[in-house]
Formats: C-alpha cells, sequence, structure tokens
C-alpha cells in the first residue's frame, strides 16, 4: 500500500515561513516544499547585474516593478508558488506593490540562474509552470555556458524554447519592449 505524502498549499508554506527561526528561502512545486539552498558568489552577482539592468529600464519607462526572490502563485492554483530569482510584473496586473505577502499572481517575466544544485530539467520544469499561469516570457541564465535559454508560449500555445549565446543578446519582446541586453555585457 503506498502512502500518500501530505501535500501542501500556499497558507501552509507562508506559516512555515512566518514561523520558521532562520532565513531560509522555499518554494512550492505540485504541493511539495522544496527548501532552496543558498547561491554561490556568481550567482548572486548575476542577480544583481540583470536585475539593475531591468529595475532602470522598468523604472525610466514606469512598466511595474522588478523583484527578486519573491514568491509568485497563480490564485486558482494554491500549490504551486514560486521564488525567481528577478521577476519583473507590469503595473497593471500588480495590484500591491509594497505588500509584505507573496505575490498572488506570476509574474511577467521570470528569470531563473541555474546554480550547481539546479539541474536543467528542474528549471525547465519551473518555466513549464510559470507558462502555465501566466508568465509570458521565462529567461533561464547558464552560467557555466554563459548563455540563455529563452522560454514562451507561441500563437498555437506551444511552449517554446530558444537558445541564445554569448554573442546573442536578451530581448524584453513584448513584455518589455525596447528592453536589449547582450550577454556579453551581462556575463562581463
Amino acid at each position: 500500500m503506498a502512502i500518500q505524502q501530505r501535500r501542501y498549499d500556499i497558507d501552509d508554506l507562508w506559516r512555515i515561513a512566518c514561523e520558521a527561526d532562520d532565513d531560509k528561502r522555499y518554494e512550492l512545486i505540485e504541493g511539495e516544499i522544496i527548501e532552496m539552498a543558498p547561491t554561490g558568489i556568481w550567482h548572486g552577482r548575476l542577480v544583481i547585474r540583470l536585475g539593475g539592468y531591468l529595475d532602470r529600464f522598468v523604472e525610466a519607462n514606469q512598466l511595474g516593478i522588478v523583484t527578486g526572490d519573491t514568491g509568485y502563485y497563480q490564485p486558482a492554483d494554491r500549490h504551486n508558488l514560486l521564488g525567481p530569482d528577478i521577476a519583473f510584473a507590469s503595473i497593471d496586473r500588480i495590484k500591491q506593490p509594497k505588500s509584505q505577502e507573496f505575490a498572488p499572481l506570476m509574474p511577467d517575466l521570470a528569470v531563473e540562474i541555474k546554480s550547481p544544485s539546479n539541474s536543467l530539467a528542474e528549471l525547465r520544469r519551473k518555466a513549464d509552470i510559470y507558462l502555465r499561469h501566466g508568465t509570458r516570457l521565462v529567461w533561464i541564465i547558464i552560467p557555466d555556458s554563459e548563455s540563455v535559454e529563452v522560454h514562451r508560449l507561441g500563437a498555437d500555445g506551444a511552449r517554446q524554447r530558444e537558445v541564445i549565446g554569448l554573442a546573442g543578446q536578451l530581448s524584453g519582446e513584448e513584455v518589455l519592449p525596447g528592453f536589449t541586453l547582450t550577454l556579453t555585457k551581462l556575463f562581463a
């Protein structure tokens, strides 16, 4: 007989995060609580570099907010909460930008930076969850190969994946029109 593990939801994760006497970070994937390990130096540096470029662009154009390590979830699915390394939520979608709680929406853009403790399969699974719940663009930054996987849904609803190498550039596409960043500048 199989033993059913408990399936956690957003309320459980909020309670655990608020009651914890530590600085641990958690995500919730298909009802399973995942503890996030601290990141290394290069990962942290890439968060600050890319987050800075995005934040300056978003602020200058009054497009919304850029966040880091913020919990996002789709209210209709209380068993998935993701904390992208960097996220952008447009001004017309973010209702309470100063809230202390998890964001009850998926961001327009989610950025995940691969750490040694992640596999690409794990990050692609997260990209699927983001896209399934309303995120329009996902960037998976891969420091070891100095490349980025771009995930989006096509006009037919099928998931598309594009790999951009060091000679290429990121584009905000329809999510952040006019935003571009060469990968040589990001990985410098």
